[in-house]
């Protein structure tokens, strides 16, 4: 209530002109050019808002009753229902040209003035108004009467509700609409049931399959190829002794930290009909080049190349996780190596391998760049949404259409998921001592692993060695000599009479990139893991919708995103088109569902007595996910802060529709670089990308820190004792450590 009313009483209640995160208001006329909301409603000016102040000042009637009387949980659910609906009501229903619906003005007659964004009083309101429902729901008993998951539901439901839901909503309801602006089924089901869609001429003799099954055969295959790529990746380095785990951990790395196009770009500049490889190939074994890198072959290498590192992030945490003392008693049983392997570590890496799969094919679904370059005639989903919002001939119900059959095979791929690892239990990771050693992979499987690892990391440093070069050559294919104007155009300083000058033309969208990366990861990080903890730990009534839902931002193409979050956040009440803030949270509700699956692949493993015994210990929810959960979960954690990280410094299909001349992000400036044939720069500039990201990944990974479960090492193996690092909440103190025979 306390919140609610700061918000009314004190802050701004519509948007700032110039900056939602900047202070200057306190200083530009307040409160007469950004007035609160109360300070409108004395004014006589917005008389609408009135109700909302009284509506916050009723939880005052509760003064000194006590939670467990019935007046206490209804008044509060009675208020926050109430002033959520009057809040949404007088929020939706005024817009840029006065009501937004006819029967309002019939009602109450024309509006004067019109409505404007919201600012930091409205989002205040609203989130006080919110928490007084889920409060008086605990009050009732919901969810056992725990106010903290009660909250994170309501909250969580919210932001995806407002920044998923509805942006798509808005976008798939133009599905129906025709390109005279009329609502026709004919018109959709034509559409919708269309050869150009699911066409099988490949298959009959034909010249190309419809863009439905091209892009769900390169799924499947993508995401089977990224899933046992990053299978093998983990296993090298956490089961084989391999000694330079630390360096392969950073190459697997560095294809998700490449900004888009570039890989496509080095693709062909290594295989395309000119390219280094295809040309010294027919030099030497006389073979007529061909345009075969171009199609589903080439969008195949790059988007495996693209995606490994994402199903690697998933796959190392779980098999770190499995338990070594379970490997070790079937060892004890006379099962050698490769049966231990495959009939007790392997069935309980399940949960890692179907994250990974689910997320290399829905990143497959909804990659955008590689098809771009590398398509040729093999048409994706993807690809078609973008050309049918911006082509010659816009049409986006045909872009909602497709949007749909994509959330389809999405939606088709999440169920066979939950399917195939169905109610079975993966923990491995228990409050009780496992000082057990992982044994190492037999020594022909171990051949086998590093064959593979070896062929796909060359392969990986071919493609970089190119990029780089390419960089540092003044005319790819034409003048090979070598020079740094590349780097000297984009990221040149130098001093002024003004002081010190940032020249170079990279620079402006380098550091809004940087300030938009660096606020959303962590963001994306938190909000991830807090559903994940939700979905694993907790049971309440509409689960599984609430799964689907954190899930479905991932579903849709990038292009969708932008293009929905521009239709839906024009206008009131949500007025943010043009501002860093949108960016922010495109980027947090795109890349949200990767924490969420690495944190429910990690968080299957890890027993539910751990969480028990904090809370027979008197500790509260959240200090058990505070203190006991979240230290156990840094690979997650890790895997959530560099993937959101990543990608919001390298996302192209989205953001392409959201930057502004004041938020120009590093993708658009390359993408422009490309369009105007400058490659070196674009190249220079991806360079310069790649390096930056992988001292923050580093930065983070020492900030974040690594699970500690006590296990021996290689190096240790007489050692018996064990520890844990994880504080179990008692009066405020941390537990001693625990200590116990191996």
């Amino acid at each position: 209530m306390a919140v609610g009313l700061a918000g009314y009483v004190l802050l701004p209640w519509y948007g700032l002109r110039d900056n939602f995160l900047t202070f200057g208001w306190l200083l530009d006329g307040y409160p007469f050019d950004n007035a609160p909301a109360l300070f409108l409603v004395l004014q006589g000016q917005k008389p609408w808002l009135a109700p909302i102040g009284l509506l916050l000042a009723f939880p005052l009637l509760l003064w000194r009753r006590e939670k467990s009387d019935p007046v206490f949980a209804g008044l509060l659910i009675a208020t926050g229902a109430m002033g959520l609906g009057y809040f949404l009501l007088q929020g939706f229903g005024i817009g840029l040209r006065g009501w937004n619906w006819q029967w309002l003005a019939g009602l109450f007659g024309e509006l004067e003035d019109r409505q404007f964004g919201m600012g930091w009083g409205t989002l205040l309101v609203g989130g006080a108004f919110l928490f007084l429902l889920t409060t008086g729901l605990a009050a009732r008993g919901a969810v056992g009467g725990d106010e903290f998951v009660v909250g994170s539901i309501g909250f969580v439901i919210t932001v995806v509700g407002l920044f998923i839901f509805m942006p798509i909503m808005q976008m798939m309801g133009s599905a129906l609409v025709t390109q005279e602006g009329e609502y026709s089924v004919g018109t959709f089901l034509s559409k919708l049931f269309s050869q150009r869609l699911w066409g099988l001429g490949c298959v009959t003799g034909g010249p190309r399959c419809g863009v439905a099954w091209n892009s769900l055969l390169l799924a499947i295959v993508v995401g089977v190829l990224t899933t046992v790529l990053g299978l093998v990746f983990a296993l090298v380095v956490t089961r084989t002794g391999f000694r330079y785990g630390k360096l392969l951990r950073a190459l697997t790395v560095l294809p998700i930290i490449t900004p888009p196009f570039v890989i496509g770009l080095a693709i062909i500049l290594l295989f395309g009909l000119s390219g280094i490889v295809t040309q010294g190939a027919a030099a030497v074994l006389g073979i007529q080049p061909t345009r075969w890198v171009y199609g589903f072959p080439g969008l195949l290498i790059a988007q495996t190349l693209a995606f490994t590192p994402i199903a690697f992030l998933v796959m190392i945490g779980v098999v770190e996780g499995v338990s070594p003392s379970m490997e070790e008693a079937a060892q004890t049983l006379r099962a050698n190596r490769w049966q231990t392997f495959v009939t007790v570590s392997l069935p309980l890496m399940r949960p890692g391998l179907a994250n990974a799969f689910l997320l290399g094919f829905i990143e497959s679904m909804a990659d955008f760049g590689n098809p771009l370059v590398l398509g040729g005639n093999f048409d994706v989903l993807s690809t078609e949404i973008f050309f049918a919002i911006v082509g010659a001939r816009y049409d986006q119900a045909q872009a909602a259409i497709l949007g749909l059959v994509l959330l389809c095979f999405t939606l088709g791929a999440f169920y066979a998921q939950r399917v195939w690892l169905g109610s079975k239990s993966y923990t491995t990771v228990s409050g009780k001592g496992d000082a057990g050693v992982h044994p190492h992979l037999p020594n022909n499987f171990r051949n086998f692993v590093y064959a593979i690892a070896g062929a796909w990391t060359l392969f990986t440093l071919l493609i970089y060695v190119t990029i780089f070069y390419g960089s540092f050559v003044k005319l790819w294919g034409v003048d090979f000599s070598l020079t740094l104007d590349h780097y000297l155009k984009a990221f040149s300083v130098g001093w002024t009479e003004f002081g010190f000058h940032w020249r170079g033309s990279a620079w402006s969208s380098f550091w809004t990139t940087m300030k938009i990366a660096l606020i959303s990861a962590p963001l994306t990080a938190a909000i991830g893991l807090l559903t994940a903890y939700l979905l694993v730990r907790q049971n309440f009534a509409g689960k599984d919708g609430f799964e689907f839902g954190t899930m479905l931002s991932f579903a849709i193409p990038g292009t969708v995103i932008g293009v929905s979050y521009v239709i839906a956040f024009n206008v009131p009440p949500i007025e943010l088109t043009g501002t860093g803030i949108i960016l922010v949270l495109s980027f947090i509700f795109r890349n949200m569902p990767v924490g969420v699956r690495a944190g429910v692949a990690s968080m299957s493993q890890i027993d539910r007595s751990l969480d028990e015994s904090s809370l027979t210990l008197g500790a509260s929810s959240f200090q058990t996910f505070r203190r006991v959960v979240l230290p156990l979960l840094k690979p997650a954690i890790i895997a959530a802060l560099v993937y959101s990280f990543v990608r919001a410094m390298t996302a192209i299909s989205a953001v392409i529709f959201l930057v502004s001349a004041q938020y120009d992000l590093s993708t658009s400036y390359i993408v422009g670089r490309v369009e105007n044939n400058e490659y070196g720069i674009a190249i220079a500039y991806s360079a310069v990308l790649i390096g930056v990201m992988l001292a923050v990944i580093g930065l983070m990974q020492l900030a974040v820190g690594s699970r500690n479960i006590g296990r021996r090492t290689q190096d240790d193996p007489q050692a018996t004792g064990w520890r844990s690092n994880v504080s179990l909440p008692d009066s405020g103190r941390a537990a001693p450590a625990m200590t116990g025979g191996g």
